[in-house]
C-alpha cells in the first residue's frame, strides 16, 4: 500500500479502555477515576520486567500500539525516508576533542554504523605535538586503547543505556554504569584497564551516579529505595562484595534526592542533598575517603548551594540572604557554616548566575540574561573579569571543564538553530579562541539559507515571553506555514537555542520551528522560574498560548496550523493547552507526558512524588494547592470537545512518568472527544524516559512523530515524493576548523 491508496485500515475502531470508576473524595471534591486499574499494583516490579504487567493492562498496551501501528503503516515509505534523511545528518564515524588528564588523552568515538559510543585513550607523550587544529584520525590517537566499547557490551542486550564512565585517579581502573532495562536502575562494573578484567563485583540498583577517591581504591556509589529514589551513599572497598560497603549518608526526607560528586580539583568528594528548592552539601577529603562526612551548612528551606574549593577556602554559588539570582560567597573550609559567608560576586537582579568552576589561576562562571548565556572569566591573580561575549541574535552556550584543574584553558561548546555546534578552546590568560571541531553534517547544511529570531510575546499579565524561531529563506510568512512550537517550562530548566540537525527534516518541507521560553524555566532568571511553579503554574499555559497567537498574529503560522510538541513536564504543557484552546492546534504531540498531576502528587508512595511537592505543590495537604492543581490538570480537564490529531509516546520501564498516565490519558480523551482525528498512544515495552536507545535506533521514533505531523497537515506524499534538495547545501564535515 502506498501513501497515495485509500488506507482502509484507518477506519478500523479504536481501542475501548474499559470505564472502572474508582472514587475518592478530597477536600470536599469527590474524584472519580474511570482509568485508575490501569496503574498495575504491581508497577514497581513490571518496571523492570514488563512481562510482569497484568494481562488486562498489557493486552491494553498490546492494542493500542497494533492500532497506532496500523495507523501508521501506510506511512512507512515516509518514516524510511526520514530516518534515512535523519542518519544522514549525522556523521556515523566521528570523534570528540581529546580531553587531557595526566598522560592521556581521553575521548569518546563512535564507528561506522555503530550506536553507542566506545570510550578511549591515548598517550600524551604520543599526540602532544600533533596540532590542536588537525582533523582528529577517524581510527582515534596514535596508541589508542579503548577502555568501553559500547557496541560491543550492547550486544545481545536488548536494551543498552550507560550512566556514568569515570577512570581511576590512577589510570588503572574504569568504573562504568549499565542500564539494562530503561528504569535507570543501574548496575556498577569495574574493569582493569589493560586486562579487561572484572575486578569488582557488580553492585546492583544504583542511580549511575559514582566518584573515585584519590588513592584510586574506594568507590563512592549511590542506591536506590524500594520506591526508585536515591536516598543512599555509599563507600566500598575496591575489590569487596556489595554488602560489605559502609553507608556513609542517609537522606532521612523522603522529598530530597542525594548524589555524589567532586570539586574541579578533586580534592574534595560532596554528598549532595537536594529537591527543587532546597540544598545541602557534606564534605570528605579524597585523600581520606574513609573519614566522617562534614556538613558545610545546614539546609534552609528555600535555600540552595553548590560548592566548589580554591585554596582554603570553599566558593559556593547560593541563593541566600534574598540573592535571588544568586550570588558567589567564600567560606574557609576549616569553618564552613552560614556565619562565615563573604560575598565574591555581588548578586545582580536580572543576572543569573548558573554555575562556577574554580580552576587554579582562573574562576569560571556561566551567566544568563534575557534568555541569552555568556562565560565571564576571573583573572584570580589580577583580580580582573572578562565576558566571552557573541553577537547572535540567539544561541547557546556549554561549559566543558574537563579534568585538569591547573589549567589556563577552559573548553565551551557553541550553537545556534542554524549553527552545528562548534568545540573552543580558550585561552583564559590570552582571551583567545581556537576552534577544535564543528559538528559535521554530512548530508549537507549551509546555515544562510536559514533565518534564527530571537522574539517576544505579550502574555496575559504583560510579561514578555521570548521566542526562538527558526525557518528556511524561501518559508513564506503569510500565515499558511505549519509551525512546530516546542515548550518545556519546569524546575527552572531552560530551553537552549541550540542547533538540532533533525529539525531540518520538517524546517526544509516549509515548516517554522519555534521554542517557547515560558515561565517555568530559567531564561529570564529565578524570578521566571518562580512565576511558572506552584500557585504560579497556570502562568506556563498561559505564555505558550500567547505565543502560539503572537505567531499567527505575525504571519510566521496561524491558528490550526501550529503543533505544540513537549516531552515529560512539556507533555503536560501540552495537554493542558489542548484542553485551553484546542483551536490553535493542528495536531500535538506528547512525549511521556506527565498529565495525571493530580493524582501523581496526592500519591506519596510514588518515586517523585514528595521531591516533586515544592515543585508543584502538595495537594494532599493544602487545599489552595489542589485547587490549582486539579485547574489545569490535563486528565482531570480532558472534556467534550473537539481535538486536533495527538500522538502521545510512553515506555513501560519509566520510573519518572509512570506508563499510566499517557495511557489513562488517551482513554479518557478518546471516551470524551468529539472529533475523528487520529489520537495514538505508543509505548515501548523494553524502555524508559529516555526512549529508544542507540544514536540510530532513537530516529526511528523521531520519524514516526514527523510523519505523524507531516500526515496531519496532508503532505505526507509530498514529503515521501520530494525529499529536501541537498544540492543547495555544502557539507560541512566533522573537523572543519578555521
Amino acid at each position: 500500500m502506498t501513501d497515495a491508496q485509500p488506507n482502509l485500515s484507518r477506519a478500523n475502531t479504536p481501542p475501548v479502555a474499559a470505564r472502572r470508576p474508582v472514587s475518592e473524595q478530597r477536600h470536599g471534591v469527590m474524584l472519580v477515576d474511570d482509568y485508575a486499574w490501569l496503574r498495575d499494583e504491581n508497577w514497581r516490579e513490571a518496571m523492570h520486567d514488563p512481562s510482569l504487567l497484568h494481562a488486562d493492562i498489557a493486552a491494553y498496551l498490546a492494542a493500542e500500539n497494533t492500532y497506532t501501528d496500523t495507523y501508521m503503516a501506510p506511512l512507512s515509505s515516509l518514516r524510511q525516508t526520514l530516518v534515512a534523511e535523519l542518519r544522514g545528518r549525522i556523521a556515523e564515524r566521528d570523534t570528540s576533542v581529546p580531553t587531557p588528564d595526566g598522560d592521556w588523552f581521553y575521548y569518546v568515538r563512535f564507528r561506522e554504523a555503530g550506536q553507542h559510543p566506545i570510550f578511549c585513550r591515548a598517550p600524551r607523550a604520543d599526540n602532544d605535538a600533533r596540532p590542536a587544529e588537525a582533523p582528529m584520525p577517524e581510527d582515534g590517537l596514535s596508541g589508542e586503547q579503548i577502555l568501553l566499547d559500547g557496541d560491543a557490551e550492547a550486544h545481545g542486550r536488548a536494551y543498552f543505556s550507560l550512566g556514568e564512565v569515570n577512570h581511576s585517579r590512577d589510570h588503572r581502573l574504569l568504573a562504568f554504569a549499565l542500564d539494562e532495562r530503561g528504569s535507570e536502575a543501574y548496575t556498577l562494573h569495574v574493569r582493569d584497564i589493560q586486562t579487561q578484567r572484572e575486578i569488582q563485583p557488580p553492585i546492583p540498583n544504583t542511580t549511575g551516579n559514582l566518584m573515585w577517591s584519590a588513592d584510586s581504591a574506594t568507590l563512592f556509589f549511590t542506591t536506590l529505595d524500594d520506591n526508585h529514589r536515591p536516598c543512599k551513599v555509599w563507600r566500598l572497598a575496591l575489590g569487596d562484595a556489595p554488602e560489605h560497603a559502609e553507608l556513609v549518608y542517609s537522606e532521612p526526607d523522603a522529598g530530597f534526592f542525594v548524589s555524589v560528586d567532586t570539586t574541579q580539583s578533586d580534592r574534595f568528594i560532596l554528598i549532595n542533598a537536594h529537591d527543587h528548592a532546597t540544598s545541602e552539601t557534606r564534605f570528605i577529603d579524597s585523600a581520606t575517603p574513609w573519614a566522617t562526612p562534614r556538613l558545610i551548612a545546614e539546609r534552609v528551606e528555600g535555600q540552595e548551594y553548590s560548592v566548589e574549593d580554591d585554596g582554603d577556602d570553599f566558593v559556593l554559588m547560593t541563593n541566600a540572604d534574598g540573592a535571588e539570582d544568586f550570588k558567589l560567597v567564600r567560606t574557609p573550609i576549616a569553618t564552613p557554616a552560614r556565619e562565615h559567608w563573604q560575598t565574591v560576586v555581588e548578586h545582580e537582579p536580572g543576572r543569573l548566575l548558573l554555575d562556577h568552576i574554580e580552576f587554579a589561576d582562573f574562576r569560571v562562571r556561566m551567566e544568563r540574561a534575557d534568555a541569552l548565556p555568556r562565560i565571564v572569566i576571573t583573572d584570580k591573580t589580577r583580580g580582573l573579569d572578562h565576558a566571552i561575549r557573541f553577537d547572535a541574535e540567539a544561541y547557546s552556550l556549554g561549559i566543558a571543564p574537563g579534568y585538569e584543574h591547573d589549567t589556563a584553558t577552559l573548553r565551551f561548546i557553541y550553537s545556534a538553530p542554524n549553527t552545528p555546534d562548534e568545540t573552543y578552546d580558550y585561552d583564559m590568560a590570552t582571551r583567545t579562541r581556537q576552534l577544535r571541531k564543528r559538528r559535521a553534517v554530512p548530508s549537507g547544511f549551509q546555515p544562510e539559507n536559514y533565518v534564527v529570531r530571537r522574539l517576544h510575546a505579550r502574555a496575559a499579565d504583560g510579561a514578555d515571553v521570548p521566542v526562538t524561531l527558526i525557518h528556511h529563506v524561501d518559508t513564506p510568512l503569510d500565515g499558511s506555514a505549519p509551525c512546530l512550537l516546542h515548550g518545556y517550562g519546569a524546575y527552572g530548566i531552560s530551553e537552549p537555542a541550540a542547533f538540532s540537525s533533525s529539525r531540518f527534516s520538517l524546517i526544509d518541507r516549509g515548516f517554522v520551528h519555534a521554542t517557547a521560553h515560558v515561565r517555568g524555566g530559567k531564561e529570564c532568571g529565578y524570578r521566571w522560574y518562580a512565576n511558572g511553579k506552584l500557585a504560579h503554574k497556570p502562568n506556563t499555559f498561559s505564555d505558550f498560548i500567547a505565543v502560539a497567537e503572537h505567531l499567527a498574529a505575525t504571519g510566521y503560522s496561524a491558528a490550526g496550523r501550529i503543533v505544540p510538541h513537549g516531552g515529560s513536564a512539556g507533555g503536560m504543557l501540552v495537554g493542558a493547552v489542548l484542553n485551553q484552546r484546542p483551536d490553535l492546534w493542528g495536531a500535538a504531540i506528547a512525549d511521556v507526558p506527565f498529565v495525571d498531576v493530580l493524582n501523581t502528587m496526592l500519591d506519596e508512595t510514588l518515586p517523585l512524588t514528595p521531591p516533586e511537592w515544592p515543585e508543584w505543590g502538595n495537594p494532599r495537604d493544602d487545599v489552595a494547592a489542589f485547587e490549582t492543581i486539579r485547574g489545569y490538570c490535563p486528565y482531570q480537564n480532558v472534556s467534550a470537545q473537539a481535538y486536533p490529531p495527538i500522538l502521545a509516546i510512553a515506555g513501560v520501564s519509566d520510573p519518572r512518568v509512570t506508563y499510566w498516565e499517557p495511557a489513562k490519558w488517551v482513554a479518557k480523551l478518546r471516551a470524551h472527544k468529539t472529533d475523528d482525528n487520529p489520537l495514538l498512544l505508543k509505548t515501548h515495552m523494553a524502555a524508559g524516559h529516555g526512549g529508544l536507545p542507540g544514536r540510530f535506533t532513537a530516529l526511528e521514533e523521531t520519524a514516526l512523530i514527523y510523519a505523524f505531523v507531516l500526515d496531519a497537515f496532508d503532505m505526507a506524499q509530498s514529503a515521501t515524493d520530494s525529499a529536501p534538495d541537498k544540492d543547495a547545501n555544502t557539507p560541512i564535515r566533522a573537523n572543519e576548523v578555521y
